[in-house]
């Protein structure tokens, strides 16, 4: 149904005038969008040649509509561009490109405030502005009087398709990459799993790649030489390309034309996974697909998704394991399998639903991925009882003494081909799902319990309970690993997924996640916690480094008998970090809980935390300016990922200096998530009465109310952007009448000498750009929470540096004077900058 209230015939001509407008062109006046003009549903610019055309477009079934381009007379439209491809219009009669006020254009919709697209460019001179489509494809937005200042062009935002004469390149000075990435499916725009980017490596090896879910690549074009590519010579110059690589201080970029000007041509990242390179030639009727890799849909990593099964001999490629069915009916209508698949019956450990133990369904013929922790000198016995136990996995394989636990998600399953020896592996069940044979045995059993007497049925039981206890002693011995000789890079997650099932942190019970290590192993790799290895110690309690017997460095940290955070927080940990995996969020390994100890294990950081360098006089000189921007980017990428992308929607709730730690390359790793809180799917604030956080870094909604939000995160977030910039903390600032750096800050920006208080170690670009994250970092900082931007819209902000910015209001706490000393806030309710506080009660 139509999402809008409309009259049943209005609608029914707009949807008429929308596709009629794709059969037969109404051109506006050529190629050229002037301000005072605008784009509606039934019109259309069409470059100056009549190659390509310009319009609101559907496709396929859907009502869903997109500003795009598109190739001019062809039988089938191919699509090029697409403006709003993660925004689509509901409702086209409603809908228009202009220009604003400021020389900007706008995708508006009636319905909606605001633009559903917009090129988001610093103001240029509105009245000699024009929008032009031109016979390359590219739509640029320039200066009528002087055509060769161009204000934005399309070339700089490529979708799916890569057009002769555009770049794909690499921003030296943002860290940006152009990069094509595949449709979500035939008739859906939306950015999908697979994507095509270039690679400089600092050994000046310059190459194509292709990721999947910006994590996993799976093909490479092998070094440029000049001419080719190592590894796919023919997709480099030829009689047909000119292929060439620029790089200068700014930027790096392929870009390549054609030899014969009657030619199309275009690179197109599919929704397959593939990259194809395909061409129209003088006399051909259909184009002409040249080049495509990796070469076989085999080597696409995941394209059947999560728990799907590729097989090269069916039509359909993709099927689920048995027990699951696919995520979306566009699976198998359009052909995305994207989503992968879920299970049909939940398991019990993932149930509230007390039913029978999960089972196991043998799985032959099927090559699965090699990622897995592995157990040695173990029986197939434990290896059942061990992956049964343990919540998270979902499949284990047994050989020779050796057991293959399989965590999370099963990706990039394929039928085999015969050639190789495959492994049987065994897939958790529930129980129901194999109900038949289930009933069998049932049925045998109560022949049984007839026929043989009571007594040999009593002793019967009594021998499998003492052996079912003697399995389980012996399983448990093995669930509690030697730290000293595990492999932790050998024994990684079977799936860059996050794990979808829950956790428990009692050893010996069913949904036992994490790998457990004894005290003795943990001591040992610590040499006995010895002060020498001491790093630091915060509020949870002192962090140890420890070393393993191949040489791989952890960090432990140990709970506190006389910590203020206890087995709570400990859980709340474990429940939270275990299941996040993204670049910006430091890695839990394991932990130990034995008799009163409580230790986590994670990756060792290096470079200690942020506050080790940018609140001292002599380090922070080692944080240059693109280190530092370097810094705020990661931090704001991994709170995006907390609010928006993970699975689990968190508030991290303590963000500060400290609980930034920096890995050997200075990334930044958003740690201590002891207090973090989960919301649900529909939640956008809650409250409590247990107030805990940084005196600093709270929001004042939530050390005044109780209440905190994503918005809070993103107050926490302004402020270390702010310490960051300027080098100096906000709680241990004092000058003039200003309770903290924010209030400072304020005040300077208000005079225009805001840049005045940046670190004066600094050698930073030009003033503009300076201003530019002052802004951002001020807009986070305001008192009232819907005033702040989200974090995606922060992270939009930082990568784009010519869009306006609103301008900021007042902080919060930016009024009083500050206290002389930073250790004179009441005991119990604030902490300077490096221990987490708890207050009881909120007023």
């Amino acid at each position: 149904m139509w999402p809008y209230r409309r009259d049943c015939g209005s609608m029914f001509v707009c949807i008429v005038l929308l596709f009629v407008s794709f059969k037969t062109c109404h051109s506006i006046g050529g190629d050229t969008l002037s301000a005072g003009q605008n784009l509606l549903v039934n019109r259309t610019l069409v470059s100056q040649g009549n190659i390509f055309e310009l319009g609101l477009f559907t496709k396929g079934t859907s009502f869903n509509t997109y500003l795009g381009i598109w190739y001019k007379n062809f039988p089938n439209r191919i699509i090029v561009w697409v403006a709003n491809r993660d925004k689509p219009l509901s409702d086209p009669c409603s809908s228009k490109l202009e220009f604003s006020e400021d020389g900007n254009l706008l995708l508006l919709e009636d319905s909606s405030k605001t633009p559903i697209w917009s090129t988001n460019l610093t103001s240029p001179i509105a009245k000699s502005t024009e929008a032009v489509l031109l016979d390359d494809g590219n739509f640029v937005l320039r200066n009528s009087s002087e055509p060769s200042t161009v204000f934005w062009q399309s070339f700089d935002h490529p979708t799916d398709t890569w057009l002769p004469g555009a770049k794909l390149s690499v921003d030296k000075l943002t860290g940006k990459t152009q990069s094509l990435v595949s449709w979500r499916n035939s008739e859906d725009p939306a950015p999908a799993v697979f994507s095509l980017g270039i690679d400089i490596n600092p050994n000046k090896t310059t190459q194509f790649y292709i990721e999947w879910n910006m994590s996993r690549r799976y093909w490479s074009s092998g070094a440029w030489d000049g001419e080719n590519f190592d590894l796919v010579p023919e997709m480099g110059s030829n009689n047909i390309f000119n292929f060439s690589f620029v790089s200068d201080e700014s930027e790096s970029y392929f870009t390549y034309s054609l030899k014969n000007s009657s030619m199309l041509s275009r690179f197109v990242m599919e929704q397959s996974g593939q990259i194809s390179q395909l061409a129209w030639l003088d006399g051909v009727t259909h184009w002409k697909i040249l080049l495509t890799q990796p070469s076989k849909q085999s080597e696409v990593y995941a394209y059947c998704g999560a728990f799907g099964i590729f097989n090269e001999n069916s039509s359909t490629h993709c099927t689920c394991l048995q027990g699951f069915k696919p995520l979306s009916t566009e699976a198998t209508l359009l052909d995305d399998w994207s989503g992968g698949c879920v299970r049909k019956i939940p398991l019990q450990l993932e149930s509230n639903v007390t039913r029978k133990n999960d089972v196991f369904l043998k799985i032959s013929g099927v090559k699965f991925p090699a990622s897995s922790k592995e157990y040695s000198r173990t029986s197939s016995q434990w290896c059942e009882s061990g992956c049964l136990q343990n919540c998270s996995c979902t499949a284990y394989a047994y050989n020779a003494g050796t057991c293959s636990i399989f965590e999370g998600a099963l990706l990039n399953l394929q039928i085999s081909d015969g050639n190789t020896a495959n492994q049987d592996f065994y897939l958790k069940l529930a129980a129901s799902e194999l109900s038949p044979a289930g009933g069998n045995r049932r049925k045998l059993w109560v022949i049984i319990a007839v026929i043989i007497s009571p007594t040999l049925i009593i002793s019967i039981f009594f021998l499998c309970y003492l052996l079912k206890r003697k399995l389980k002693q012996n399983g448990a011995k093995h669930l509690s690993e030697d730290l000293v000789l595990y492999d932790f890079d050998g024994c990684s997650n079977a799936t860059d997924n996050e794990s979808n099932a829950g956790y428990n942190l009692t050893r010996g019970k069913k949904d036992a996640e994490l790998p457990f290590f004894s005290f003795t192993s943990v001591s040992a790799a610590t040499a006995s916690f010895s002060p020498e290895n001491k790093l630091g110690e915060g509020g949870f309690g002192p962090v140890y480094k420890g070393k393993l017997h191949k040489g791989q460095e952890i960090a432990l940290k140990r709970l506190s008998k006389r910590s203020g955070q206890g087995h709570e927080e400990f859980r709340n940990e474990i429940e939270l970090i275990a299941k996040l995996q993204h670049r910006n969020l430091v890695r839990l390994l394991g932990c130990c809980i034995e008799h009163d100890e409580n230790i986590l294990i994670y990756e060792y950081m290096p470079n200690k935390s942020l506050d080790f360098f940018i609140f001292d006089p002599n380090k922070r000189e080692m944080l240059d300016w693109g280190t530092r921007i370097h810094i705020i980017e990661g931090i704001a990428q991994g709170l995006l990922y907390l609010h928006q992308y993970s699975r689990l929607r968190i508030i991290h709730r303590d963000l500060k200096a400290s609980n930034i730690l920096l890995d050997n390359e200075m990334n930044p790793k958003i740690s201590d998530f002891g207090i973090a809180r989960i919301f649900g799917g529909n939640e956008s604030q809650a409250n409590t009465k247990r107030i805990v956080g940084t005196y600093g870094y709270m929001s004042p909604e939530y050390a005044m109310e109780g209440l905190f939000s994503i918005k809070s995160d993103v107050f926490s977030f302004g402020v270390l952007m702010l310490e960051i910039l300027f080098g100096k903390r906000n709680s241990g600032f004092y000058q003039c009448d200003f309770l903290n750096l924010l209030g400072h800050a304020w005040h300077l920006w208000n005079d225009g000498q805001v840049s005045e208080l940046l670190d004066v170690v600094l050698d930073y670009p030009c003033n503009s750009i300076v201003l530019r994250y002052i802004n951002i970092g001020l807009l986070c900082v305001q008192e009232n929470p819907t005033d702040r931007p989200t974090m995606s819209d922060i992270v939009s902000m930082l990568s784009n540096e010519v869009a306006p910015l609103p301008t900021p209001k007042q902080p919060a706490f930016s009024t009083s004077r500050a206290a002389k000393d930073s250790d004179s806030s009441p005991a119990g309710t604030c902490s300077v900058n490096s221990v987490t506080i708890t207050v009881i009660e909120a007023r």
